[in-house]
């Protein structure tokens, strides 16, 4: 009885090559998640900041009234985001002990490349935050 010396082989060769047929139909859609996860924490951080500016707007409202200055303390307390893409808008009520309110507009652009492309420009974010007024 003779057997053939390669069938071992050939079988070791069809696993590898499934495999590897297997891999690459699997890796762009992992990729396109790992990019999508890195998106979501990149925005998440925006969102955090954007609060973080609303209330430092709030805290620099209460005590003054310059809407530059006011916008400026909220962009401050923000170093992460563009200031040309931020909206600071102050509504006032009454005067001493009434309440100040802060709300921020920012676009926010998507930064991983792919999915740019694959989902558009970006979101918008707000935040608001209130104060009382020390002065008036």
């Amino acid at each position: 009885m003779r057997t053939r010396p390669d069938a071992g082989a050939r079988v070791g060769l069809s696993d590898r090559g499934s495999a590897t047929v297997e891999f690459a139909l699997v890796l762009p859609l992992v990729l396109v998640v790992v990019l999508g996860l890195v998106q979501v924490g990149l925005v998440v951080r925006d969102r955090l900041l954007v609060e973080a500016a609303a209330r430092a707007g709030a805290r620099a409202a209460a005590i003054q009234d310059d809407p530059a200055a006011i916008g400026d303390a909220a962009m401050i307390a923000a170093p992460g985001l563009d200031a040309g893409r931020a909206d600071v808008s102050v509504a006032r009520s009454g005067s001493r002990g009434d309440p100040v309110t802060v709300h921020i507009v920012y676009d926010d652009p998507f930064r991983v490349p792919f999915i740019a492309w694959l989902l558009g420009s970006g979101v918008t974010l707000s935040a608001e935050a209130a104060a009382r007024q020390e002065f008036g």
